[in-house]
């Protein structure tokens, strides 16, 4: 696979030109070739002509041999200078047409479309999860491909999306927002409007306005949430696409250790019990097909990072889904997080993270674990401790034990959020991938 990736990588820059360069290579043989034939005898005179001046300037200086050959490698020397002068004019008027349709693109249009063509041919990558976890993981990918599939969860009923489901009865559209705004590559000033939120009181207070966007398109839409998620995508200029794990709309049931039993994603983080079984509600939900597709197709599946319970193990339960994936003949990994989630995973080890979704998906749904061993300062330790979250302990030998590949290493962010590098990881995968 790499080998092949390596020379589709070598040759993206020249897709779609050949028909053009075939095309403008034959035009200008049967040109010169026309002209021969018209005015063959003019031709000839023309270099009788240049060929004696040149000859008679050089005699004094050199023998008959020696002004043959220079003569010779002047007529070559030109005609290399005259290819290279038409491939300038070429690119200078490509250039001039782009800057008259899109005048924001000034410089470096080459580049532009070498990378983009580059990004077309990288691998084909699925990431599955929710929350800040999946979107900082897109914003890595997307520097290596555009073929990427963000397959997002779809149990959140708490904030915006939560209020929007209620007033709307519409699939909550927070994360999916999020995921369309790391892989974007409109104009900043599109993405910083997605990514506004409402605040200081009023109705609007809390929601976000990419929330209210996407409601707007669905409604505009006659309430087709896969057509307006297309818009949005088409709007932003993503990198990629993002779909949700299903179109029906389902929440999460747990019981907990004590035995209670509670209902919405929200409530069950607030309850801070432990969590001994997650169900959907209901538990009937169709896959979304593309999603199923797309990890068929895929050549690595990433899983996680995110909160466990909430963000990874729902897409999970998706009917088919856990098939689709044990199935895929794509390398699988689980990113296991860097710091414990308060009210879900608050004293778990890595190998307690892996084991929460062995308990609660009967499939194997991944082969690979990268584990962060780096270690946060004492300093980010004791702000993350104050509001209730440790570091991931990692307990790699554990998890060797339960029959899966580790990839360690130092994967945390050099900033004062102890989090994913999305750069560092996606560096260390694309090294799996043998790219």
């Amino acid at each position: 696979m790499s080998r092949r990736h390596r020379l589709r990588t070598v040759l993206a820059p020249t897709q779609g030109i050949w028909k053009g360069l075939l095309f403008g290579f034959f035009g200008l043989i049967t040109a010169l070739f026309g002209a021969l034939l018209a005015f063959g005898v003019q031709f000839q005179n023309l270099i009788r002509f240049l060929n004696g001046l040149l000859s008679s300037s050089m005699d004094s200086w050199l023998n008959a041999d020696q002004t043959d050959s220079v003569v010779h490698w002047i007529g070559a020397a030109l005609l290399i200078l005259g290819i290279l002068l038409l491939v300038l004019s070429v690119r200078n008027v490509l250039n001039h047409i782009i800057e008259t349709f899109n005048p924001s693109i000034k410089s470096g249009q080459a580049d532009l479309y070498r990378r983009k063509q580059v990004l077309a041919h990288g691998p084909q990558i699925v990431a599955l999860g929710g929350g800040t976890g999946l979107s900082t993981l897109l914003k890595g990918w997307k520097q290596h491909s555009s073929n990427i599939t963000a397959i997002v969860t779809v149990t959140d009923d708490g904030g915006s999306s939560g209020r929007l489901i209620q007033d709307k009865g519409m699939i909550p559209p927070g994360d999916i927002r999020n995921c369309l705004v790391a892989l974007a590559d409109a104009e900043k000033e599109m993405t910083d409007l997605f990514s506004f939120r409402f605040k200081d009181g009023g109705s609007l207070s809390g929601h976000s306005m990419g929330n209210l966007i996407i409601t707007a398109l669905v409604e505009q839409a006659k309430g087709d949430f896969e057509q307006a998620i297309n818009i949005a995508s088409k709007v932003l200029a993503i990198r990629g696409e993002v779909m949700p794990s299903t179109l029906d709309h389902v929440g999460l049931h747990a019981l907990l250790d004590n035995g209670q039993e509670i209902s919405g994603e929200t409530a069950i983080v607030d309850a801070g019990r432990k969590i001994r079984e997650l169900r959907l509600a209901p538990s009937e939900v169709e896959a979304y097909q593309p999603a199923l597709d797309a990890i068929a197709d895929a050549d690595m599946i990433c899983i996680g990072p995110g909160s466990v319970y909430t963000s990874v193990i729902p897409n999970l339960l998706i009917p088919g889904m856990a098939q689709a994936l044990k199935e895929s003949k794509a390398i699988k990994v689980y990113i296991c997080n860097v710091m414990t989630q308060k009210g879900e995973s608050d004293t778990f080890s890595a190998s307690e993270h892996v084991g929460a979704i062995m308990q609660q998906v009967k499939e194997r749904v991944f082969d690979y674990v990268l584990v962060n061993t780096g270690v946060p300062t004492d300093a980010s330790l004791e702000k993350y401790r104050a509001v209730g979250q440790i570091f991931v302990d990692p307990d790699i030998d554990r998890i060797k034990a339960m029959g899966l590949r580790i990839i360690p290493g130092n994967f945390m962010s050099d900033t004062d959020y102890v989090r994913h590098d999305q750069v560092k990881v996606v560096s260390k995968l694309m090294t799996i991938l043998g790219l």
